[in-house]
């Protein structure tokens, strides 16, 4: 049975009906991440019912490194330039601007990342579980599994944020929606490290930013 908190948790990321969200955890082993998606696929999140709405605003937020080791630019839509004035919106971009800069993700979404290295990466996922001697035939179940994983290590909405690593970034930006009411997309982002490419000595910048950001 789902908890009382998490059953207030998911109702305030999706807006959802306290029995709808019970249901939801119930029937996804209280996964969050799959509750929502249940919610959403039945057409009971807020969230989801504002995903269609047009978010033409919003702001292109800069982050630099403290000595300028690693810049980001991110741009964050929303629905109205009013919300996007905002210190909460503004606050919400700052954050998602750190955390890319902390964690270097390769993709915006899953659906972003090209079909060749998503069956390339299953191929290696495939050959690791047969060589740990794993029989064939819940192979493909781990290799599902193992993959949903990579997806978090490179896509920036499937990644824990940095300055809550129990929320993903989708979580934050749907529980954005539900507060302020307005569609909200995470458009693009590109990322900078002073050096890259080059050869020179390694240095873990974003281990330094992620430290900085939790103290």
């Amino acid at each position: 049975m789902a908890s009382a908190q998490l059953v207030k948790e998911l109702r305030q990321i999706t807006g959802a009906g306290m029995m709808d969200c019970k249901k939801a955890l119930e029937a996804n082993n209280d996964n969050m991440d799959k509750a929502i998606e249940f919610l959403r696929e039945k057409g009971l999140a807020a969230a989801s019912k504002k995903a269609g709405r047009i978010a033409a605003e919003g702001v292109v937020e800069s982050y630099i490194h403290m000595g300028g080791k690693i810049g980001v630019l991110v741009e964050v839509n929303c629905e109205t330039d009013f919300v996007a004035k905002t210190d909460d919106f503004k606050n919400m971009v700052r954050g998602i601007a750190m955390h890319i800069a902390a964690t270097n993700p390769l993709y915006l979404n899953k659906e972003d990342v090209p079909d060749d290295v998503v069956e390339k990466e299953k191929a290696i996922l495939k050959a690791q579980a047969l060589n740990e001697g794993k029989p064939e035939k819940i192979v493909e179940k781990m290799v599902e599994g193992r993959i949903s994983k990579f997806y978090q290590e490179i896509c920036l909405m499937e990644q824990s944020f940095v300055k809550d690593p129990d929320k993903t970034i989708a979580q934050i930006v749907s529980e954005k929606i539900a507060k302020i009411g307005e569609n909200i997309k995470v458009r693009r982002f590109t990322r900078y490290q002073m050096g890259e490419g080059l050869e020179k000595k390694e240095e873990n910048f974003a281990e330094e930013v992620a430290k900085q950001m939790n103290q």
